[in-house]
């Protein structure tokens, strides 16, 4: 029993990695972070699958986490699809390295690998490993240098970029 529970313990801890060879930022500000962002790209996963028009709000919360709040258009069902959420840091507040959990005490890793630390007008994300990559902006579309930038260097680090799947917002 002991050492299932320490094997469970690994699983959970493994979901909150950073995948190998990666960095995350450092200079983070969570207030400039605040805010709606929406998905330009990622790679599939079951919980965004047939979704589009991909946004997230990030507040802050009373215990000094971070509100998440992702929603999408689900075509097939004509409804949005909304996903309410925590995240806190997992170091210090300044390094882009949170955990996210939708799902009650179980938490996944939220890694910013690339940011516009100008603007804060793009963000690349990874999760635990190299399945998981959201690239977000600030608004529905990104420039095309900008956008292919951030795909070139997923793809030197060793994400599947061929299978991204690039969202589709409504004009604005």
């Amino acid at each position: 029993m002991r050492y299932l529970l320490l094997a469970l313990l690994g699983l959970l801890c493994a979901c909150t990695g950073i995948p190998e060879g990666l960095k995350v930022v450092d200079g983070f500000e969570l207030q400039r972070y605040l805010g709606t962002w929406y998905e330009i790209a990622r790679l599939d996963h079951s919980f965004e699958r047939g979704l589009t028009d991909i946004s997230a709000e990030y507040s802050l919360r009373d215990d000094g986490g971070v509100k998440v709040l992702n929603s999408g258009y689900d075509a097939e069902q004509g409804q949005r699809k909304i996903a309410e959420g925590k995240a806190y840091f997992i170091d210090k507040p300044d390094i882009g390295r949170l955990k996210v959990s939708f799902f009650g005490p179980f938490y996944g890793a939220y890694n910013i690998i690339a940011l516009d630390k100008i603007g804060y007008r793009y963000v690349m994300i990874a999760g635990p490993d190299r399945d998981y990559l959201w690239i977000l902006a600030r608004g529905p579309e990104l420039e095309p240098n900008i956008r292919q930038d951030l795909i070139q260097q997923a793809k030197t680090l060793g994400f599947a970029t061929e299978k991204l799947i690039f969202d589709q917002h409504p004009k604005q």
